[in-house]
């Protein structure tokens, strides 16, 4: 792309700094890395990782480039692992594997990659290029800039009001660091929403000594299944049917022949095109109805992790239940909280010593309190894609301004972009992007045909 000689990236989790390490290895633009807060490489997966959380993938399957599938294997091998790519390695471990890459990459750069610290709070398209303004007051111009901003927090639960709890009583970060502090053996944890997040939370917990109880509420009460050993199979080589009906007849004959596993597996070819090619209409039906079985059966426990899991479920420590939240009132010797059982109409309470948030990210734009995001919407710079799971980008990672058109100047990047590609969670869907991006940032799109 002409003109495009410094790149910023807001940013610096597993999207930011593979996006700037990419951009060397296409030997692009130079780039600056911005992180406001932790160390730049870490981002909040590996940054307030628990030494007790491992990665939800095979090492075999979590290298940081498309093009070396095996480079994570090989960095474990490195540190005297055996068997590496069928392991599942801690997520501090991750981390270290990223910050290593990235330090390599500065000191190679000859100046070409930087890291900066700071809040960025809006990214203004001036002339041929991009103003960011940070929260101290300063500027930094670049030729473009990279939205990276990761996960943002949950939303409360429902009937919840976070300024009627002190902070002792309610945990809105489920990663944040005191969530285990003052609990003893008599006091009752409520974790709301069942998925990974809640997984990461109760083995913490564990981790840390709390032999209390553990309730974890979610709509459905759906747990994450487990990893089994990797099998081969003949594929499916034709991309199935977007309507979600059609789907799950596919995948429920599928898993009559090959394993409900590797019925879900084989759809990952074809994922990002099947969302692509779906109507507005479907893609709702989808995450009305499907979505919370797709998650529980598509991210999976590794199988040390389902088995702390089912072992804290058995001795009692963790029950898992279905229903919904109603209300929360602190009382003396906590929150009273009022919920109803799934496929209940009558209420139940319950009183618990604390509660932990694990909802999972908040994608809708018109909620956010960031303050980047929320100057860049209000402007009408980035808009909410038609599901409200994040920005609206196109196909190459543009974001989509109020008016309907693409920045040339504006990227976005990671789980934010969703509403466009659904399957960009994964390390294997995010570091196929950054190199898109980087490719193109680079004016190496041509590479193997593309463009010409």
């Amino acid at each position: 792309m002409a003109g495009i000689e410094h790149v910023a990236i807001v940013g610096a989790g597993f999207s930011g700094t593979l996006q700037a390490i990419n951009l060397l290895r296409h030997d692009g633009p130079r780039a600056t890395l911005i992180e406001r807060g932790g160390r730049a490489g870490e981002g909040l997966a590996y940054g307030a990782a628990h030494p007790s959380h491992v990665l939800n993938v095979r090492a075999g399957n979590m290298s940081a480039f498309p093009d070396d599938p095996g480079h994570f294997a090989r960095w474990l091998e490195g540190r005297g692992v055996t068997n590496a790519a069928s392991s599942f390695a801690s997520r501090v471990t991750y981390g270290e594997y990223l910050r290593e890459m990235l330090d390599a990459a500065i000191a190679s750069s000859g100046g070409r990659l930087t890291v900066s610290y700071g809040e960025v709070v809006d990214a203004v398209e001036q002339g041929e290029g991009v103003a960011l303004a940070f929260a101290d007051g300063g500027v930094l111009e670049a030729d473009a800039a990279v939205l990276a901003v990761g996960n943002l927090p949950p939303h409360d639960p429902p009937g919840l009001n976070p300024d009627a709890l002190p902070g002792d009583l309610y945990k809105g970060d489920p990663w944040a660091s005191d969530v285990a502090d003052g609990l003893n053996a008599d006091d009752t944890v409520l974790v709301v929403g069942t998925g990974l997040t809640m997984v990461d939370v109760a083995l913490m917990l564990e981790a840390r000594g709390f032999a209390g109880r553990i309730i974890a509420l979610s709509r459905r009460g759906l747990l994450p299944r487990r990893h089994e050993p990797a099998a081969d199979w003949a594929r499916i080589e034709e991309r199935p049917a977007t309507t979600a009906s059609a789907l799950v007849r596919k995948v429920r004959v599928r898993a009559q022949t090959i394993g409900w596993r590797n019925a879900v597996d084989e759809l990952r070819p074809f994922t990002q095109p099947m969302w692509a090619n779906a109507s507005e209409a479907e893609r709702a039906r989808f995450l009305r109805h499907l979505r919370p079985w797709w998650d529980v059966h598509r991210h999976r426990l590794a199988p040390e992790v389902a088995d702390r899991l089912a072992a804290m479920q058995s001795r009692g420590q963790l029950d898992v239940i279905a229903g919904k939240t109603l209300a929360f009132v602190p009382g003396e010797r906590g929150v009273d909280v009022s919920w109803r059982p799934r496929g209940e109409r009558s209420a139940q309470a319950m009183t618990v010593r604390r509660i932990v948030n694990c909802t999972g990210p908040l994608g809708d734009l018109a909620r956010t309190t960031d303050p980047l995001l929320a100057a860049l919407r209000g402007r009408g710079a980035i808009r909410p894609d038609a599901a409200h799971l994040g920005i609206d980008v196109n196909g190459v990672g543009q974001v989509i301004g109020s008016a309907g058109q693409p920045s040339d100047r504006l990227y976005a990047i990671g789980p934010m972009t969703r509403g466009a590609f659904w399957e960009i969670v994964a390390v294997p869907d995010i570091r196929r992007q950054t190199w898109d991006v980087a490719r193109r940032l680079s004016n190496a799109q041509w590479v193997g045909g593309e463009g010409l």
